[in-house]
């Protein structure tokens, strides 16, 4: 995938580009994979609009993403909207007020539930993608089911003349949390470090314990490699059932950082095997070869767009529900992965030293 999207054809907004707003919102109160995707459309709209305040409309849960973010001025918490499958059950001390607004721009999926929200703000001036004739934006794309995100959301922020520098995610992670992945990866120096990201918000898109506890055990015996387990407080239970199916030993990690600390071990290890969930955006970010399961979920539209850095296994390529896509996904053989991560390995040029030599972008 070319590190360009001159490709894209960008739109007029209402027939000319807006010149110069003052204070611009973006609605997108989905997971952190998803912002991490949208980080390159929110650094053109950066850049198309320096002067402007941006805000960002979304989840508490990514506010530690966002405030690390130089595109993004300022969060707010998305209050809850009819029909948004991801309005919180806590609406106390949301947003009763909304300031003004010249542009707001919908983030949010396909816009049949989210763009009747962006109305609501009141801006001039609104954009986002909707269903054939909705009136409710001011400027209406048409969505492509199987477009990958990150190009997705430039193509959107083109239509206000905002043009991409690139399609690398971003998340910037300071010294102090490089320092502390240092710290927490210690007890597995010594060898190749590979995680195992065991966990995913859908349960469908799990690829069980106990074949992750076979695929580590596979690459200890052929490769000596150190097993680094990755995860949030909530993934405990995960984590803990491949270190129990496991023969071999595992460093586990799951609950021990905070996100700039994960992004920083993801951003030390060697490979990272993990679904199809917010780590491969994170993967993404950091540049560090990855291998991605996939079964319910299409690798046309998640997957990460360097496909010489992360590999694809596609375990319900060919099926058309997503139960047997699913279904698939758990039979999938950890021989097959165990090759697929061999291959990575090779492909990232790490040496049987160790070295990896390539260029971390954190």
């Amino acid at each position: 995938m070319s590190s360009t999207v001159n490709h894209l054809e960008i739109t007029p907004f209402n027939g000319a580009p807006v010149i110069n707003p003052s204070r611009i919102a973006i609605f997108q109160a989905l997971n952190l994979g998803d912002l991490l995707c949208a980080t390159p459309a929110l650094r053109a709209l950066r850049h198309r609009f320096p002067g402007a305040e941006i805000v960002l409309i979304g989840r508490p849960s990514t506010r530690e993403l966002v405030d690390r973010l130089p595109s993004i001025d300022r969060f707010m918490p998305f209050p809850g909207y009819p029909g948004i499958a991801e309005s919180p059950r806590d609406t106390s001390g949301s947003v009763s007020i909304w300031p003004r607004f010249d542009l707001a721009v919908q983030m949010h999926g396909s816009g049949s539930e989210s763009n009747g929200f962006v109305a609501s703000l009141g801006a001039e001036h609104s954009l986002g993608y909707g269903p054939k004739g909705d009136d409710r934006l001011t400027t209406v794309l048409t969505w492509v089911e199987e477009e990958p995100e990150p190009i997705r959301w430039l193509r959107l922020v083109g239509a206000v003349g905002a043009a991409a520098d690139g399609l690398q995610l971003e998340l910037p992670i300071v010294p102090a949390e490089r320092a502390k992945a240092i710290a927490l990866l210690a007890p597995a120096d010594g060898g190749l470090k590979i995680g195992l990201h065991v966990g995913a918000s859908d349960p469908e898109r799990r690829w069980p314990p106990e074949a992750f506890a076979a695929l580590a055990d596979r690459l200890i015996d052929a490769l000596g490699t150190r097993i680094v387990l990755t995860g949030s407080v909530e993934e405990r239970p995960l984590t803990a059932a491949v270190r129990e199916a496991m023969r071999g030993e595992a460093l586990d990690l799951a609950g021990m950082t905070s996100l700039g600390e994960f992004a920083a071990v993801i951003g030390a290890l060697d490979l990272l095997v993990t679904n199809d969930t917010g780590a491969s955006h994170v993967a993404a970010a950091t540049r560090t070869p990855s291998v991605i399961l996939f079964g319910p979920s299409r690798p046309d539209r998640w997957a990460p767009l360097d496909l010489g850095l992360h590999h694809i296994v596609d375990a319900g390529a060919g099926l058309a529900s997503v139960a047997e896509r699913a279904a698939a996904l758990r039979a999938l053989s950890p021989d097959g992965v165990a090759s697929r991560c061999e291959a990575a390995l090779r492909e990232a040029r790490v040496d049987p030293g160790h070295h990896l030599a390539r260029e971390r972008i954190v």
